[in-house]
């Protein structure tokens, strides 16, 4: 069996001790059925991971001893992922497959044909459990940090929440002119390593809309002759910035 990796979002030391709360034991005891001596990769989310080995196991807590501390190399290209809210549970299939694909920022919002509509508690609520569903795609898929996820937006905060100095591209699919293969090919950005990509609802977005984002300094651009539904979009452009960046189909380290 692999060693079991575990989220403990706290930097450590080699050769000090860590605790993980009453929530993993029964997971370590009873369904990997570890023992006191046995070892596990701790990783705390942004940029470490720790070998360590089980102190002690009880029914309140784990106590572990670390071993080693290792610097995990994070990708260069950062990618900003801002989805409207879809309906249904999609958007944790998103978030689970957006980690994998290692998107850096995920900001939900709402758009003028976005059907939820979440507000006040219920966003919150929503929010925290798609920050536990980004934690363990990133545990499971090898990452060394975990991609932020913020509360929901409106589609004007969306806007502004774009890094400064980030390509900003909003898919559509009425887009007749450019195609993201045309963005990512272009010399003039050759050597941008932040993105921010929008993709819009079930509906789509409004003209209204994409007239305000090209205002605010985004790029309209087109995935081809498929219109390809709100779950699907993100998955596919966030595979060819990364194909594109060089995250797949290469083994070359960067430095971070």
């Amino acid at each position: 069996m692999a060693t079991p990796r575990i989220y403990h979002p706290q930097t450590l030391s080699e050769g000090t001790s860590a605790k993980l709360e009453e929530e993993y034991c029964a997971y370590l005891r009873d369904v990997l059925r570890l023992k006191e001596g046995d070892r596990l990769i701790l990783f705390d989310g942004v940029g470490h991971e720790y070998k360590a080995v089980i102190k002690d196991l009880s029914s309140r807590a784990v106590h572990l001893d670390v071993i080693t501390k290792e610097d995990i190399r994070l990708p260069e290209t950062r990618i900003t992922l801002a989805q409207s809210l879809p309906k249904g549970s999609k958007m944790e299939f998103i978030i689970q497959k957006a980690t994998e694909l290692g998107v850096s920022r995920i900001v939900p919002f709402i758009s003028s044909r976005s059907i939820p509509r979440l507000t006040g508690d219920r966003a919150t609520g929503k929010a925290a459990r798609w920050r536990k569903v980004a934690v363990e795609a990133s545990r499971q898929s090898g990452r060394g940090d975990v991609p932020e996820v913020s509360e929901i937006v409106s589609f004007d905060e969306m806007l502004r929440s774009a890094d400064g100095d980030a390509l900003r591209i909003i898919l559509w699919e009425a887009e007749a002119q450019r195609g993201i293969r045309e963005i990512l090919t272009d010399k003039r950005y050759a050597e941008v390593n932040g993105f921010c990509i929008a993709i819009g609802p079930e509906g789509g977005f409004s003209w209204e809309e994409i007239e305000k984002a090209r205002q605010g300094g985004f790029l309209s651009a087109s995935l081809g002759r498929l219109i390809l539904r709100t779950e699907t979009a993100p998955l596919a452009v966030l595979s060819i910035i990364q194909y594109e960046k060089g995250l797949f189909g290469t083994f070359k380290e960067t430095t971070p």
